[in-house]
């Protein structure tokens, strides 16, 4: 059994810059694949970026690509979502996902799921 919590969101004016983390426990990171999807209300979840097995390779949507970059840390167990250049179409829940089977992205969710952490871009 994988857990997941996310922390770091918050409130931030366009332009700005947060750095979301996902704590996972249960299972030592380097042997899950993991990612951070978003949703917004009224709509549907969105895959915005993945990191492979051990954090060899990455995927971006479009829509993040240039702005925002995943990474992990193994040995805390740790991954990140460093975000740039936030606009208010940002502003989400950011949920943290993983597994260890298969890379989560926009054709296919991962097994385990964090809380979700509130991403709000405002001035």
């Amino acid at each position: 059994q994988v857990q997941l919590v996310e922390s770091g969101g918050g409130l931030v004016q366009p332009g700005g810059s947060l750095r979301l983390s996902c704590t996972c426990s249960g299972r030592n990171l380097v042997t899950v694949a993991a990612a951070w999807f978003r949703q917004a209300p009224g709509k549907e979840r969105e895959f915005v970026a993945s990191s492979s097995f051990s954090g060899a390779g990455t995927d971006y949507s479009d829509s993040v690509k240039d702005r925002f970059t995943i990474a992990r840390d193994n040995g805390k167990n740790t991954l990140y979502l460093q975000m740039t250049n936030l606009k208010p179409e940002d502003t989400s829940v950011y949920y943290c996902n993983a597994d260890h089977s298969i890379i989560p992205s926009d054709a296919r969710i991962g097994l385990y799921w964090g809380q979700g952490t509130q991403v709000t871009v405002s001035s």
